[in-house]
């Protein structure tokens, strides 16, 4: 009994760990030096009952003192549009807390080695666009070898991973967006 009993907690810890370093990590990341400016990035939201959305993201990273503030454009395949700006605060040694408009209470995101992890709660928007479910993302930033930046979350709901986010930002790509 008590082995099962062990067994099945493990199994749950692992369920909602924080994503692994993505093979590809090149460098060190640091989210106020290399989200600084405008960049346009590509990624999809996807969930275990069969939901995708691809989106495009247009973002604009700007530091003041202490404080790095990102806007978020997302202009989702299916046209909807959405807008959110992260405010995060470098209080120490690398560490970061953080507001955004749909985050439940306060994010926390840290330098673990090359990379920059952020965990927070949201409420996802139900289908009348209200809040609704309660979940926690927990954000893996990598710089690769070409110098794009991957972004990849895992979403859980007590425990239980119910979706990823993967998105990528390759550099100088707002240049190009712009152009066309």
């Amino acid at each position: 009994m008590k082995s099962a009993i062990a067994a099945a907690f493990v199994l749950v810890a692992g369920c909602a760990g924080a994503p692994k370093l993505p093979a590809e990590t090149q460098g060190t990341f640091i989210i106020e030096r290399d989200l600084m400016g405008e960049t346009v990035a590509r990624g999809e939201f996807s969930a275990i009952n069969g939901t995708q959305r691809a989106f495009t993201a247009y973002l604009t990273g700007t530091l003041e003192g202490d404080t790095f503030t990102l806007n978020e454009r997302f202009e989702y395949d299916d046209g909807e549009r959405d807008e959110k700006t992260w405010v995060l605060t470098i209080v120490e040694d690398g560490r970061y807390t953080g507001t955004r408009e749909d985050v439940v209470g306060e994010a926390v995101g840290y330098q673990d080695g090359p990379a920059f992890r952020l965990e927070y709660d949201i409420r996802l928007p139900n289908d009348e666009g209200e809040p609704g479910m309660q979940v926690r993302f927990r954000d893996v930033m990598v710089k690769t070898e070409t110098g794009s930046v991957l972004n990849r979350a895992r979403v859980s709901k007590w425990g239980f991973n119910v979706g990823r986010v993967e998105l990528e930002i390759t550099p100088g790509s707002a240049d190009v967006a712009a152009s066309q």
